[in-house]
């Protein structure tokens, strides 16, 4: 499918070309022929998939640019999220004309200028947060009655920062023949008594991936049993030379001192947490994406508010205590189908978390650094996944091992092992014995290999000639040596001619 089948406005496809999005993602592909209809939406997709577009190419192909007053309202539980779908929507309304007028309401603005400027125009499209969107209605500055469609995006992270309050008194302000659109990357319970006030059988639509996290991206695994985890992360920023990297961590205290640690080992680090002033935010977000900063440390509220083109890694300097972050801190890379490397460090106590992890569909490439270079290392689970020895075990040595004994005597393991290794030893003397006796047996002398010589005094010396092994023994007075090797015979000297050729010794005694 192509985004032509859609049927949108000339600019629509300006503004794609110039983007150069040639084809519609799967949830685009599903969900605008609906919202086309007018019809309510749920829409539950990963971030990355797209979902920006799929709600701002319908709703903005239907706005009058004729008409001054607010057609649409659009909502995002962070400044950067609300920035992100501004700048998106701004991008498309400059091919209109006359042009799409957009606004953007967060905070850390102007307040009194914006609502300066909407006593003299309201916006056609309104984008911003929940709480300065709703200042600037109670302020009567904004006029939202007229309204004819409404979008929360990032629901579940709207309803985790404590803003649902607030869009719900949003809603409240809207006409009652409204077509709404919700979209998370879950649905949590909490979040359905919202849904089911202000939507009236709207289509659900849940987009599953074909993988949990993309399939462009290298998902690796590191112990820091016995490391320095400070010390790794700076580590993995200077082996790896990523283009760009966000490091994440779990608390803003954890984040301050990563950051103040590879300050100090002389990186250019941005940090960004809830504690920073919008101001500061703001800046240092302008810096990342005009690339003036190379590492950037987050926390994971942060993670789901950011949207940074080219990030090529990620590092989990600690693994989230709600596994759902996981997901959305890496999905920060590997985006639109570019390679990305996620790595997360762990020590012993996380495998419980590690293991939930996997059971999502996730795999590892275990990994550790050696001699200043990442190489792969051995499974974690190597003992679990080995398999069993099928060498049964001696039944006189069953007694020593069936049972564990609750307190077990110093040395006890040790005098087990030794009796275990002590009883293969005699088996294997003992088959060993067999196999050099069976080859006795069968081992047969050719009587080419036999030559005897008389020498004056030294009675006869007769020379055995085998093929590889030779050894001397004494046998009835004869004196068989080893002397030489030569080839194989094909005449055989068997016992009765052993016999038959030691009554032909000479009988003089002086050659004994």
């Amino acid at each position: 499918m192509s985004f032509e089948s859609f049927k949108f406005q000339p600019y629509i496809y300006e503004a794609l070309a110039e983007k150069k999005f040639t084809s519609p993602t799967e949830v685009q592909e599903k969900l605008i022929p609906v919202i086309q209809k007018g019809r309510s939406v749920v829409g539950q997709s990963q971030t990355g998939s797209g979902k920006t577009h799929t709600f701002l190419l319908p709703l903005m192909d239907q706005i009058d640019p004729q008409k001054d007053e607010v057609q649409v309202v659009i909502t995002a539980p962070s400044r950067e999220l609300a920035t992100q779908i501004y700048q998106a929507a701004k991008q498309l309304a400059e091919f209109q004309q006359p042009e799409i007028r957009v606004t953007n309401f967060v905070g850390g603005t102007d307040k009194q200028r914006q609502m300066d400027r909407l006593q003299n125009q309201q916006p056609q499209l309104v984008i911003g947060t929940p709480g300065r969107i709703l200042d600037m209605i109670n302020e009567q500055a904004l006029a939202v009655h007229t309204a004819r469609a409404f979008v929360i995006d990032e629901a579940d992270m709207t309803l985790d920062m404590g803003f649902l309050e607030e869009v719900d008194q949003i809603a409240s302000r809207l006409p009652e023949k409204l077509q709404m659109l919700v979209f998370s990357a879950t649905i949590p319970e909490k979040l359905r008594p919202f849904l089911k006030k202000y939507l009236e059988n709207p289509l659900i639509e849940e987009i599953r991936p074909k993988a949990v996290i993309s399939e462009s991206i290298e998902n690796w695994l590191i112990s820091t049993k016995g490391k320095d985890k400070n010390q790794l992360v700076y580590q993995l920023l200077t082996t790896g030379h990523p283009y760009l990297a966000i490091v994440f961590a779990n608390t803003k205290s954890r984040v301050d001192e990563l950051t103040d640690y590879l300050k100090e080992k002389g990186l250019k680090v941005a940090k960004i947490h809830g504690d920073i002033t919008p101001r500061e935010r703001k800046r240092v977000m302008r810096q990342v994406q005009n690339l003036e900063y190379q590492y950037v440390v987050a926390t994971d509220l942060a993670a789901r508010g950011i949207d940074i083109e080219g990030v090529s890694h990620v590092i989990n300097a600690e693994i989230p205590a709600d596994l759902d972050f996981f997901i959305h801190r890496v999905g920060r890379t590997g985006r639109n189908q570019l390679a990305g490397t996620a790595i997360t460090l762990y020590d012993p106590s996380d495998e419980q978390a590690i293991q939930a992890i996997e059971d999502l569909g996730v795999k590892f490439q275990p990994k550790e650094i050696k001699n200043g270079e990442i190489v792969a290392t051995y499974d974690r689970n190597r003992r679990q996944k080995r398999e069993k020895s099928r060498d049964e075990l001696d039944p006189t040595l069953i007694g020593l091992v069936k049972k564990k004994k609750k307190k077990i005597k110093p040395g006890y393991k040790k005098k087990i092992q030794w009796a275990v290794d002590k009883k293969n030893k005699e088996k294997r003397k003992i088959k060993r014995r067999q196999s050099n006796r069976s080859a006795r047996k069968n081992k047969k002398i050719p009587v080419s290999n036999l030559r005897n010589t008389h020498r004056p005094g030294n009675g006869y010396w007769v020379f055995l000639r085998f093929s590889k092994d030779f050894f001397p023994f004494l046998h009835r007075g004869f004196h068989l040596l080893q002397k030489e090797e030569r080839g194989s015979h094909s005449r055989i000297f068997d016992k009765s001619r052993l016999l038959q050729f030691q009554k032909t010794k000479p009988t003089n005694k002086s050659h004994w």
